[in-house]
């Protein structure tokens, strides 16, 4: 387990690349508008199964909504 800053949050996770920390937080990877950062980094989508995360890395996981 390490510690991540998620989206402005620090947390515990057992994810070791983008697609196990998404899949963890119930985000299906497919999902149209999405995107992902990485220390500031936006991480191509066709790379976040081989992306690794390390502690204390800040992710940024970006999903527009509707609503003012």
């Amino acid at each position: 387990m390490m510690q991540l800053r998620v989206n402005g949050v620090k947390e515990e996770v057992v994810a070791t690349t983008v697609s196990e920390l998404l899949a963890s937080r119930g985000i299906d990877p497919v999902t149209r508008f999405l995107a992902v950062a990485v220390n500031g980094s936006v991480v191509r989508r066709s790379e976040w199964s081989s992306t690794s995360l390390g502690p204390d890395d800040d992710v940024e996981i970006v999903r527009p909504f509707s609503g003012g």
